[in-house]
């Protein structure tokens, strides 16, 4: 039998399986067969790299790389260059590697790292852009000379003419060109690129303190801007105030501002929902007292003096008292209003932010008693009217406005209307009767020039407000009775401590009407 027929049998026919395979057979395994110079080839080697790193991080973003410079299109017979070509293929490199780092520690976290800071931006690299390179990223100074000359210890270089000190006005004047860039960084000084630029010590130190002095003011707007009310404005402390104001539902909207002064500034607003116990109007006025103490210091005078607030006036932080003028206000309106005097109703107090009923309607704010143009009758109620109104306010209230004149007077529904009285303080004031003369005097000098024929002077006004029967022939003689009566008052009240008035007085003061 042949023995090649018979090795084969066993394979013609069927059996089982483990006949037919052999677990501890050879593998049939195909082998490519390749020749030892494709082994040796670094492009094989660079090809299968690139194989198991994409076979690794499958969803990294393949780096743009632009081709290998070689020695076709760039001259390499300088070894600076050579040197540059290998640095940039090992900077991308790099870079391409921190790039797989990256994507293998951050995975699909929220938070992810980044290796930007490490990576390498070589300044010989093609793909970067000439215009991100800053100058002052360099170590190229353009105000510096390219060989800069060192000034000895002795103070000067050079012989005879030639000679150089340290005080020359050519290196002074680069010096100083150099050290503006010293400056803030708000103080803008330019470049200079490409200038050899000079400046005089004059020049600079003038430069230098403007530099100074815009430092600190920008410094004081900035702290201006964040702790107190500016005009037509709000601080965000006030803001918050109005926001609650409105979430609570005491007011609808505001609109806007309608007034600014110097004290405060005034914003429409409409009223909100009225509970049982406060009746809000339709329309609203809110003012908002400056947080800034600017505009306070000559009017301390009005607060410190008053024996309401006498005691507590020296206990409190300066800024605060901001907050007692507003409640002196507050207490002043609710004065007059119970007195029948017209005026804007108070709705509510929150630090120095105070509500109150708009004088006016659909936002616009009745006109004051300067801008409005009254007929000749409609001026002299308005005279009759003001006139008793002063007479209320000092004998019913007890209070003296110190700030009357047609600036404080609105017209409105035919009639006039008192505002402003943050001011006002009691007869009993220390300044309180120079302070009712000087709201005659305003009074009567503008009715007279309204052509009202009927309207007293200033003195013949004050004795029919006050009641007081002084006789005095000039104004300064009466000026120095009337702080002759202020200074015995205020002995009595620091004597006995009470606020109770020494004025003489021939009776109740008489009650003009038309």
């Amino acid at each position: 039998m042949d023995p090649v027929g018979v090795a084969a049998a066993p394979d013609a026919g069927p059996g089982p399986a483990w006949r037919t395979k052999c677990p501890w057979g050879a593998p049939n395994t195909t082998s490519i067969s390749c020749s030892l110079a494709d082994v040796m080839s670094e492009q094989l080697a660079k090809e299968l790299q690139l194989e198991e790193e994409n076979a690794a991080f499958p969803e990294v973003v393949a780096v743009a790389e632009g081709p290998f410079i070689t020695g076709e299109n760039v001259d390499t017979s300088s070894d600076l260059m050579l040197a540059q070509m290998l640095q940039m293929e090992f900077d991308r490199e790099y870079d391409a590697q921190l790039r797989r780092e990256e994507k293998k520690i951050n995975g699909d976290s929220k938070v992810s790292i980044s290796f930007e800071n490490y990576r390498k931006v070589h300044p010989y690299d093609s793909d970067s852009s000439e215009d991100e390179v800053d100058w002052q990223d360099t170590r190229h100074d353009p105000y510096r000379a390219d060989k800069p000359t060192t000034t000895p210890r002795k103070g000067f270089i050079g012989k005879g003419k030639d000679i150089t000190t340290k005080h020359d006005e050519v290196v002074c004047g680069r010096k100083n060109t150099a050290r503006m860039e010293n400056f803030a960084p708000e103080f803008q000084v330019g470049d200079g690129i490409g200038m050899d630029l000079k400046l005089s010590n004059q020049v600079f130190n003038a430069l230098k303190q403007h530099a100074y002095s815009e430092e600190r003011r920008s410094a004081r707007l900035h702290e201006k801007k964040e702790h107190s009310t500016a005009e037509k404005a709000v601080d965000p402390k006030t803001r918050l105030l109005l926001y609650k104001m409105v979430n609570a539902g005491m007011l609808e909207t505001i609109t806007g501002c309608i007034s600014t002064g110097k004290e405060s500034v005034v914003f429409h607003a409409y009223g909100g929902n009225t509970t049982e116990d406060k009746v809000i109007p339709p329309e609203c006025a809110i003012k908002v007292f400056k947080t800034t103490l600017n505009e306070f210091k000559n009017r301390d005078k009005y607060i410190k003096d008053d024996y309401r607030f006498k005691d507590r006036f020296s206990k409190l932080n300066p800024r605060k008292i901001i907050r007692m003028w507003a409640e002196k206000e507050m207490h002043n309106l609710t004065r007059m209003q119970n007195a029948g005097i017209p005026c804007p109703q108070v709705v509510i107090l929150k630090k120095h932010v105070l509500v109150m009923s708009f004088i006016g309607q659909d936002q616009v704010p009745a006109p004051k008693l300067k801008d409005v143009t009254l007929s000749s009758e409609d001026m002299k109620k308005a005279y009759y009217q003001v006139l008793n109104m002063m007479q209320q306010l000092y004998k019913e209230c007890n209070l003296v406005h110190a700030d009357l004149s047609e600036y404080n007077m609105l017209w409105h529904d035919g009639k006039v209307w008192l505002i402003d009285v943050s001011q006002s303080v009691e007869p009993t004031h220390p300044h309180g009767l120079e302070f009712l003369f000087r709201d005659c005097r305003n009074v009567s000098q503008f009715f007279q020039k309204g052509g009202v024929a009927e309207a007293l002077k200033e003195r013949e006004l004050f004795n029919a407000v006050s009641g007081l029967n002084i006789t005095a022939d000039n104004e300064v003689d009466f000026q120095e009775e009337i702080e002759a009566l202020e200074k015995m008052n205020e002995d009595h009240v620091q004597n006995h401590g009470k606020k109770l008035s020494m004025f003489s007085s021939d009776g109740d003061p008489p009650i003009y009407d038309e």
